[in-house]
């Protein structure tokens, strides 16, 4: 999540024969998939990334994948015949790609494939380490999220909130996601974050053990910087949230019942609330009184 990728600076303007009237504006929703507009400069940008047909790098990305090479073709025309979401998954391999001796620089050129999925209007978009594709979201939302990252980073008592958030994030918004483990990370995030506040001396504590915390006389310990219509209740706007992320976690204990994993939607939403959390306790929103 560290760094900040570019911004596009082509400003977006109908076409043409849209402004001559010859023509009607056609709203475009972001292509899943590789579209056939993308599909060779996308091809293009994997043959860049390496030094020849046989490049031994090529074959490692295709045995990983288990791409079966074509009758005669190379390894490397083997991973750029592929399409659709094949040619994502060898993009997002290269992308994410080293060899043993950490002396292959192939997917340095990260800038160059975002402008492409920018431009051509793609669902995804390099991640923020440039290691990987994610689904493309709004900055604002994405920026959120890695400013709640970042406050977690710099405070000690936050543990490694920000690794579980981070990791929550990829788990969400990667090229495959993974909602269970995305949800399971959100807690986690929120857990340690919340954790020097909430139950300092709790070896052992959860986000469960800590709204226990906040029953009875307990909760008059905590305060925030928010304005709250009872002084003497401050902390219930982040219990309400503790709650929500806690109680929605579906796949947390397995019983008789077939167990719900959590839909993604659930999860994406889960980790937007632990990014507020992550980010109050962090930065001294939520403290607790002597």
């Amino acid at each position: 999540m560290a760094g900040t990728l570019p911004v596009m600076t082509i400003t977006p303007r109908p076409r043409f024969s849209v402004r001559l009237g010859i023509a009607e504006a056609i709203e475009e929703t972001p292509h899943l998939g590789v579209p056939a507009h993308l599909r060779a400069p996308l091809r293009q940008w994997v043959r860049r990334c390496f030094t020849s047909e046989i490049d031994s790098n090529a074959v490692l990305i295709g045995l990983h994948l288990r791409i079966v090479p074509p009758k005669q073709a190379t390894p490397l025309a083997a991973l750029i015949s592929q399409d659709g979401w094949a040619l994502l998954d060898v993009i997002d391999t290269v992308l994410g790609f080293s060899d043993e001796e950490d002396n292959w620089f192939g997917n340095e050129d990260w800038e160059t494939l975002e402008d492409l999925l920018d431009a051509g209007g793609s669902a995804y978009r390099v991640n923020q380490g440039g290691d990987g594709l994610e689904e493309r979201i709004t900055p604002a939302v994405r920026d959120a999220v890695s400013q709640a990252v970042a406050d977690a980073e710099a405070e000690p008592s936050a543990g490694s909130a920000a690794e579980h958030l981070a990791s929550a994030w990829r788990a969400a918004y990667g090229l495959h996601p993974d909602p269970v483990r995305a949800y399971s990370e959100a807690i986690k995030a929120v857990e340690c974050a919340a954790h020097s506040v909430v139950q300092p001396n709790h070896a052992r504590a959860t986000l469960g053990t800590m709204l226990g915390e906040f029953k009875g006389n307990a909760r008059a310990k905590f305060t925030t910087a928010l304005s709250t219509q009872s002084s003497n209740d401050a902390i219930a706007p982040a219990e309400a949230m503790m709650r929500v992320l806690w109680d929605g976690q579906t796949s947390r204990h397995g019983k008789q019942t077939p167990t719900v994993p959590e839909t993604l939607e659930a999860a994406r939403a889960g980790i937007h609330l632990a990014a507020t959390l992550v980010q109050w306790f962090s930065s001294g929103v939520v403290i607790r009184t002597p």
